[in-house]
C-alpha cells in the first residue's frame, strides 16, 4: 500500500503518460528519473496499485533527491502538464444521494443502504480537463457534483466496517459530472447514462495516499462555478461514511486495488433548486471543485 505519497500524471510532448512525485515544490518525473538512474518504477496508477510497486517509487524518489543529476527530473508543476490519473480501473462506482442535505434539497428520502451505479472508463477524464458538451437533442441539463473519490488499495471482500478504510489506498477530488434530463427523465430513471457520457468522471490533480489523509469523515469539500461558489459541505454530512459504503459494497462483489469509488455530492446542486431558478451548465463555464487536503479540480465546458 503506497505510504506518504502525493502523485500526478504526467502528460509528456510524446503524449505518453507517467507518475510524477510532489516532493516539497518540486515534482519529481518519474519516467525521466528512471531512466536517468537506471531504477525500475511503475508509469501508471494502475502499475503502482495492481502490481504493489509503491517501494519502487520510495527507492526511486530517495536515489533521485541525492543524485548529481536531479536537475534534468525535478520540475515545477507549473513546467508540467497534468495527464489522467487513471484510465482503465476495474470498477467505477458511484453512490447516489449520500448527503443529508442534499437528500433534503432534492425532497428524496434519504436511503436505507447505499445507492450504486456505475460508470465506465470513457468518462475517466483529468485536471484541466475539457468537456464537450453533446448536441441539445441528446441532452441539455448539465450539472455538477464534486465528490470525494475513494481509490482501493488491497482486496477487500465481505469487510467489517472496522477493517474498510485499511484496504483504502488514498484519496482524490473528483467530479460526477451528470446529465440530469438523462438521469431523471429517460423512462425508468437511467443513472448510467446521465452519468457516464465522455470525459463525465474528472479526477485529480492529485491522489493522496490514505496516511496523509486521515479522517475521510471531517474533509471540507467545495464546488465554484465562474469563481461563485455553488457548493460548500463538509463529508461528514454523508448518509453512509466511506468505511460503510467500502463494507456494504464489498458484501456484493470484491473489490479490487485500482477500483474507484464515487462516494456522492453535497448539496447545492443545480437540481436542488426550484424548477424556474435552474440555470444548467453550457459550454463556457469554468468548474472548479475541491476537497480538503486533495487539491483543486479544473474543468472547463465546450
Amino acid at each position: 500500500m503506497p505510504t506518504n505519497l502525493k502523485l500526478m500524471a504526467i502528460r509528456h510532448p510524446d503524449d505518453r503518460q507517467s507518475l510524477g512525485i510532489l516532493y516539497g515544490n518540486e515534482v519529481l518525473d518519474v519516467r525521466a528519473a528512471s531512466s536517468a538512474l537506471q531504477l525500475p518504477a511503475p508509469e501508471s496508477m494502475e502499475q503502482l496499485l495492481l502490481e504493489s510497486r509503491s517501494h519502487e517509487l520510495e527507492t526511486l524518489l530517495k536515489c533521485a533527491q541525492t543524485s548529481p543529476l536531479r536537475s534534468q527530473f525535478f520540475k515545477k508543476e507549473e513546467e508540467l502538464e497534468h495527464g489522467q490519473l487513471f484510465t482503465h480501473p476495474g470498477k467505477i462506482i458511484g453512490i447516489g444521494l449520500n448527503y443529508k442535505a442534499h437528500a433534503a434539497e432534492t425532497k428524496a428520502v434519504p436511503p436505507s443502504v447505499p445507492i450504486l451505479f456505475s460508470k465506465y472508463s470513457n468518462a475517466l477524464a483529468g485536471h484541466k480537463c475539457v468537456i464537450t458538451l453533446p448536441p441539445g437533442s441528446v441532452s441539455y441539463k448539465f450539472d455538477y457534483e464534486t465528490e470525494l473519490l475513494i481509490v482501493i488499495g488491497k482486496r477487500a471482500f465481505n469487510v467489517s466496517e472496522a477493517q474498510a478504510l485499511s484496504h483504502v489506498a488514498g484519496y482524490c477530488t473528483a467530479q460526477d459530472f451528470s446529465a440530469r434530463d438523462l438521469q431523471t427523465e429517460l423512462p425508468g430513471g437511467q443513472w448510467l447514462a446521465g452519468k457516464t457520457l465522455d470525459n463525465f468522471a474528472p479526477i485529480g490533480p492529485y491522489f493522496v495516499s490514505a496516511d496523509l489523509v486521515g479522517d475521510p469523515s471531517n474533509l471540507q469539500i467545495k464546488t465554484w462555478v465562474n469563481g461563485e461558489l455553488r457548493q460548500s459541505s463538509n463529508t461528514g454530512d454523508m448518509i453512509f461514511s466511506p468505511a460503510q459504503i467500502i463494507a456494504y459494497v464489498s458484501r456484493l462483489w470484491p473489490l479490487e486495488p485500482g477500483d474507484l469509488i464515487f462516494t456522492g455530492t453535497p448539496q447545492g446542486v443545480i437540481l436542488g433548486l426550484p424548477p424556474d431558478k435552474r440555470v444548467w451548465l453550457k459550454p463556457g463555464d469554468i468548474i472548479v471543485s475541491s476537497v480538503e487536503k486533495l487539491g483543486e479540480l479544473h474543468i472547463r465546458l465546450a
